[in-house]
């Protein structure tokens, strides 16, 4: 009789074979790239390329011309940049420096020519450039790679567009740029390309949204639509009403002005706006651990008071504030999912909107044309979810940009009565919906159902959405990335880049390719193509195919 230790496990022994088989399938499979695709995210609206291979000088300095030679912006630009560009590489290597050799290299330099000497940042800043990368024709000294823009915010654009360019060869251990030369021309299709941050939900340290603005840099995103506030917590220090952040949900989680005009400089350097939002009048209950006297009533305690002469001075001092640190010509005003019961059910509340002769849905019109008064009258244009248009769309204030959300059709009615308009479909680009696959956020249409011209011009872009109900540190980079990648070419390239062909075969691979660039640069961006968002990978394989 055989030992039980010693019996044969026919059933381990084959699963061992089979994994065995596997692991040497998965090792032996090489991932070749489709040379026939463009490796850029997002795609230039103009390029051409050729065959050649082209050496990066490891020293590679920076010649900036034109009207802004002395701009830190670009220096400092350059200089994160080159670290990216150069991680793997630290000058001639240590074999090439025993044997006496010197290397030399095709690309020396990079010159950067701007045209305008303003860098003002507000909406609608050019951010067209053109890159030349080229080996040299015998006659120069050293290689062309040259960027030239009008301003200092699409010479940034370019020099993302030149990292992306660059790839480190490991056998020969130099940066190189395949398929020279290039000649790219790029402009941006839409002027507002944003990401929605919710702060209040859970709170994100400074270190962190730097580090997601910093990723936005990476896939020409250009709108950080901080939304600070909410009913759950008020993180905000603001001077002129120090009690407000007694809303936070402790002492340690809240944001200094200074923190907050770092944030604004950080985005600056990196050419993104930052478009601060104030949730009025719903959305607010955390105000009311300060200031108690904002709720209605200790038991119902939002929407904001509409009856008390304090509730609009304590926004007016708000707004004041907070201009102080976002130079951004749009605020958000919020408008939305506005339950007027507690106005209703409150008898002093009741007791003035009988007074004013007013229905609660008056009442809710009042509040959203005062506030919009106030931000108008300290220089900024009111931006309000659809709620409020939808809701009394011929006494909203003419310059005001109405802000999708709830589902497709909005843009092309707001447009058709003369408002601007954003796009953030909560079906396709709400980034908390995990079942939403990258396809499904890469195919969505911002000018869908416009057809006019005229009208077209009035989307100013679109916006993808981070609320933050189950997203904080832990996990917020993984759900933002890759899928926002997805909108930003869509916001970026022309239309037609999508619907040439079968997006599994033309775009797929290169979105793949770009989650793995923001892998590399540090970023959590998680499988593209795992069912729910933001999940680990499901077995072993390469970043290339997941």
């Amino acid at each position: 009789m055989v030992p039980f230790s010693q019996k044969p496990n026919f059933k381990f022994s084959f699963f061992i074979l089979l994994f065995s088989v596997s692991q040497l399938l998965v090792l032996n499979s090489g991932f070749e790239l489709d040379e026939s695709l463009t490796y850029i995210w997002p795609l230039p609206s103009e390029f051409t390329s050729g065959n050649e291979t082209l050496t990066v000088d490891p020293t590679l300095s920076l010649s900036v011309s034109g009207k802004r030679g002395d701009s830190k912006i670009l220096k400092e630009g350059f200089e994160r940049y080159k670290k990216i560009i150069f991680k793997h590489v630290y000058g001639v290597s240590v074999f090439d420096k025993l044997r006496g050799i010197r290397s030399a290299y095709d690309i020396t330099e990079l010159k950067i020519i701007v045209n305008s000497d303003s860098e003002e940042l507000q909406l609608g800043v050019d951010e067209s450039y053109t890159l030349f990368v080229a080996n040299n024709d015998g006659k120069s000294i050293v290689g062309e790679a040259t960027i030239e823009a009008n301003t200092v915010y699409g010479a940034l654009r370019g020099l993302e567009t030149f990292s992306q360019l660059c790839s480190f060869d490991y056998g020969t251990k130099s940066v190189q740029v395949y398929k020279a030369p290039w000649y790219i021309k790029d402009k941006p299709r839409f002027s507002y390309r944003g990401l929605l941050l919710d702060t209040s939900r859970h709170f994100l340290p400074i270190d962190v949204i730097k580090q997601i603005i910093e990723s936005m840099s990476y896939a020409k995103l250009n709108v950080l639509h901080w939304h600070i506030i909410d009913e759950q917590s008020f993180p905000l220090e603001i001077p002129t009403y120090p009690k407000l952040w007694k809303g936070a949900y402790t002492k340690w989680e809240r944001y200094t002005v200074e923190d907050a005009i770092e944030i604004v400089s950080f985005a600056k350097m990196r050419g993104i706006h930052v478009m601060a939002e104030v949730d009025v009048p719903g959305h607010a209950e955390s105000w009311g651990a300060g200031y108690p006297d904002l709720w209605p009533s200790s038991s119902c305690r939002e929407p904001l008071d509409v009856s008390k002469n304090f509730t609009f001075d304590l926004i007016s001092g708000i707004l004041s504030d907070m201009r102080k640190i976002f130079p951004f010509e749009l605020f958000h005003l919020g408008g939305d999912e506005v339950n007027t019961d507690c106005w209703t059910s409150t008898p002093q509340v009741k007791q003035w909107l009988n007074d004013h002769k007013m229905t609660a849905k008056d009442a809710y019109q009042y509040f959203v044309l005062k506030a919009q008064e106030m931000a108008i009258s300290k220089g900024w244009t009111p931006v309000n979810w659809e709620e409020t248009f939808n809701a009394f769309a011929s006494n909203l204030n003419p310059r005001t940009v109405v802000h999708n959300w709830l589902g497709p059709g909005v843009c092309p009615k707001a447009v058709a009565k003369g408002f601007r308009c954003i796009f953030s479909n909560q079906g396709v680009w709400y980034l908390d919906h995990l079942d939403v696959p990258w396809e499904e956020v890469y195919n969505a249409e911002p000018l869908e159902g416009i057809n006019s011209v005229s009208e077209q011009s009035l989307v100013l872009g679109g916006e993808v959405c981070m609320w933050g109900e189950t997203a904080d540190t832990s996990d917020v980079q993984q759900t933002i990335w890759p899928r926002a990648a997805a909108a930003a070419e869509r916001m970026w390239s022309e239309r037609e880049v999508g619907s040439v062909g079968n997006v599994t075969l033309t775009v797929l691979p290169r979105f793949h390719y770009f989650r793995c660039l923001l892998n590399q640069r540090g970023v959590q961006a998680a499988p593209a193509t795992n069912y729910y968002a933001r999940r680990p990978p499901t077995g072993p394989g390469s970043c290339y195919e997941q």
